[in-house]
């Protein structure tokens, strides 16, 4: 499973990547915001920080201007991927920008049913959002597993499964044991998943004993 990061702080991202973890990196308009930062230098930033896809996402919503901003998004760097809603319009312009040769990023997905669709339309990535899901009751990671195994049975479904709106490490855990190629979660999810109680206490055994002997490695 490959990991994006879930932000526009370059500062996490470089931490991140600095760990050799970090396969990508995703933002949206919020994000942007967040940062406070141009979008075009945050962007350029990010992309030559990591080697993986950076997906930056379109603000308008009809085609004509969708695929205006897509291709100056894309314009950006060679590792862009332009980021569009699962609307008519974004799969329109996601269609165009794929068969250019630019990675498209589907985002807002929220059934199997807009999954199939953007695979057709050529997406790079699909985005189902499983939090959101869990947060109107709904089985979020019930979702991943339906569009892997749809996605499964089509070889000329290049599409990968980006799992989005991640709000734990075991959103993690079920996705990668559905088979889905990427998660993409904040820098505060992503440190968690080192963590492990026992991890602790056997590290703190370890140095108690080493510092008995009175040796030193250096």
């Amino acid at each position: 499973m490959k990991f994006f990061l879930d932000t526009a702080d370059i500062g996490e991202i470089r931490e991140l990547a600095d760990t050799g973890l970090l396969d990508g990196v995703t933002t949206n308009p919020s994000l942007i915001a967040k940062s406070g930062r141009n979008i075009f230098e945050v962007v350029a930033e990010i992309c030559d920080a990591v080697d993986g896809p950076v997906s930056a996402e379109v603000a308008a919503t009809d085609f004509e201007t969708m695929l205006a901003e897509g291709q100056k998004l894309a314009g950006i760097a060679d590792n862009i991927a332009v980021k569009v809603p699962l609307t008519p319009a974004g799969l329109k312009t996601c269609r165009v920008l794929s068969q250019a040769g630019t990675m498209v990023n589907v985002t807002l997905c929220f059934s199997a049913n807009q999954a199939i669709l953007a695979a057709k339309a050529g997406a790079s990535f699909i985005s189902p959002f499983v939090g959101r899901l869990d947060d109107i009751a709904a089985d979020g990671m019930n979702l991943i597993a339906e569009i892997c195994e749809i996605y499964e049975n089509y070889d000329d479904f290049d599409t990968e499964v980006l799992v989005a709106s991640v709000r734990s490490p075991m959103h993690i855990t079920e996705a990668a044991k559905m088979g889905a190629h990427v998660a993409t979660v904040p820098a505060s999810v992503l440190w968690s998943l080192f963590k492990h109680p026992l991890t602790d206490k056997g590290l703190d055994a370890f140095l108690t004993d080493w510092k008995k002997t009175g040796q030193s490695i250096l």
